[in-house]
This record gives C-alpha cells, structure tokens and sequence, in this order.
C-alpha cells in the first residue's frame, strides 16, 4: 500500500521580518508566497502575532485570496486572532501557545490543563469547515488529549529532535516517534514543525512516515540565501518525496 504523502509548507514569516527591518513592501510577502508555490512547495503557512512584527493581520487578508495550496495560519488563539481566522477561512488553524513577547514557538500546550478553553476554540473553528491542528511536545498522553477537545491533527513541536539530531538521531527521534503512533492511535492527523532543515529533515519523515505535513520557515529562507528560492523548495521536497 502506497503511503500518503507527506506535504511541504513554507512559513513565510522570516520573508515579512526582513521587510519590515526596512519599511515599505520589499520583499513582497504576496509575489513571494506565489513563487513559493509556483516552485513546487504544496502550503503556505504564516504566523501573525499582535505586535505583527513579521506577518501582519493585512499580509493574512492580502495572501488569503492568493493561495493556491493550501493555507494555514499558526497562532495563540486570542479574540483578535480568531476573529481574523474567521474572517479569511484558511484551509487550517494551527493553535500555538505563544507569548506576546516570544522570539518563537518554544513550546506545546498542555492540553489536559486548557481542555475547556481549547474544545471551545476547536468547535469554533470546526463549525466553520476549518481543520484544527494543536501544537504539542512530544509527550503521548497529549494525543489523546487532543481527539478529546475535538482538534483534527496535532503539530509535534520539533526543536528538541532538531538540537539532539547530530549526536544521536535515533534517541532524539525517540519520544516523536512514540508520540506519533499514539496519535495514529487516537486517528488524528500528524504535522510537524520547528527547526526542521535539509540535514534533519529526511531522517524525521523516514522514521515517521505517516506524516501529513511539515512547516518549515527559518530554514528555508536561510538556505535560499545561498541556493535561492527555487532551488532550495526543490532541496526540501527531495528531503521528504523520499519513497
């Protein structure tokens, strides 16, 4: 039986962070989100936060129309956040528990401990046709954590795999794997997400094979740097077309 195959989606966020280090619209988060479509990548995803200090709430407006692929929005589900949400109807609301004054993502939600503010946020979403995706460590009780207040998919939160990744790939790759087959388990989808790149990134999806997606955004407009954009979308497919 032929596996499903795994989807790559660019974040485009580091893309906003550089033009508004600059003021104006250079680069143009909208041109780039077409080209990184037209270069093969199968998602866009964006995170907006309040201070809109990288993607704004008009990018998300601008962008929504856009997108060919599918599109996905990451973010804490604040009012102003789900209301935004609502408003453009992504293909996929990814819920991070993000502080307003977080560089990045550095951590998963304990689920157990939000379970009636989150099934009230997924059924929110899930009466407007939206997939909801919870972003969680690797930790398998969340698993089942997350098909009880009614998400879609959960988001395995990677940068512990990506920092134990060139000591011991096997140990660091550990607890995603346990986490994984139980949310296979539980039959919800599997995304994953942070510090995956083109040395870690193949490792990952042959050890979990099953998953629906990976979010990668750091990484990609780094190493487009060097290799440029297209070429560097096609490095990151070769990465996860792998069977």
């Amino acid at each position: 039986m032929r596996r499903k195959m795994t989807r790559f989606s660019v974040n485009i966020n580091k893309i906003a962070t550089i033009r508004n280090a600059r003021g104006g619209n250079m680069p143009d988060v909208a041109k780039a989100a077409l080209a990184i479509e037209r270069f093969g990548a199968e998602g866009i995803t964006v995170h907006p936060r309040p201070d809109e200090r990288h993607i704004r709430y008009a990018d998300v407006r601008q962008i929504r129309p856009l997108v060919t692929t599918e599109f996905n929005i990451e973010g804490n589900p604040i009012p102003s956040f789900i209301d935004l949400v609502l408003e453009v109807v992504p293909d996929q609301v990814t819920l991070v528990p993000d502080a307003h004054n977080a560089i990045t993502s550095n951590a998963g939600w304990d689920i157990p401990a939000h379970a009636e503010f989150l099934a009230e946020v997924c059924k929110v979403f899930r009466e407007k046709g939206i997939r909801t995706s919870i972003f969680i460590d690797p930790k398998p009780e969340m698993a089942a954590a997350a098909k009880a207040v009614g998400a879609d998919r959960v988001e395995l939160y990677t940068a512990a795999y990506a920092e134990g990744f060139p000591f011991d790939p096997e140990t660091a790759v550990r607890p995603y794997l346990e986490t994984a087959c139980a949310v296979r388990a539980c039959g919800l989808g599997l995304n994953a997400g942070h510090d995956l790149n083109l040395d870690n990134l193949e490792y990952y999806i042959r050890t979990i094979p099953w998953t629906d997606e990976v979010s990668i955004g750091h990484a990609v407009i780094s190493d487009a740097l060097y290799l440029g954009l297209e070429k560097t979308i096609q490095a990151y497919l070769s990465k996860i077309k792998i069977f």
